[in-house]
């Protein structure tokens, strides 16, 4: 059954809604793949705070105009499902490349970030990003890490000290 104009129009504002909030983007091809299997799929990427939509790509790049995403534009030629990330940059590879161990009809065919296009074989680096909690424990160690080594170093002299006096009280009980 066709959509019609207002049906439309409600389906690039969604996306064009998903696409402005979105850090970054995976298309795949989702040719031969179940429709079981799509619904695990849509079930994890709304846990992992992915949008993932079928669109056709009419409509997609319609939904895309004017933002950073507007770099696949030309890209888009099949039966592609759009995964944006919308919590953290990596999720959506994260979401996909996890349902691709499993399933091998799922093809990346783009991820983008930034505004700027890459192949496919950038999913991995991608997914591999830290998510915002992982980054900030990351940062925070790195900040804490100089504190530390001071702390550390004050201590030790005393430290010695009370070293050389137990090496000193244990040789005259033996």
């Amino acid at each position: 059954m066709a959509l019609t104009k207002e049906q439309k129009s409600a389906v690039v504002e969604e996306v064009a809604a998903a696409v402005a909030t979105a850090h970054s983007a995976v298309a795949a091809e989702y040719r031969g793949i179940e429709a079981n299997d799509m619904n695990v799929l849509r079930q994890k990427a709304r846990e992992g705070g992915v949008y993932l939509r079928v669109v056709k790509n009419s409509l997609a790049k319609r939904a895309i105009e004017n933002t950073d995403f507007e770099c696949i534009k030309d890209h888009l030629s099949g039966p592609l499902l759009l995964a944006f990330s919308q919590e953290d940059p990596g999720a959506a590879a994260r979401v996909i490349r996890d349902f691709a161990k499993d399933n091998a009809k799922l093809v990346v065919r783009l991820t983008a970030i930034g505004g700027s296009v890459m192949g496919p074989e950038s999913l991995k680096q991608m997914a591999d990003l830290p998510t915002k909690d992982q980054a900030i424990a990351i940062l925070m160690g790195v900040m804490k890490a100089p504190i530390e080594k001071l702390v550390r170093t004050m201590a030790e002299p005393y430290a010695q000290v009370v070293r050389v006096v137990n090496a000193v009280s244990e040789a005259k009980k033996a």
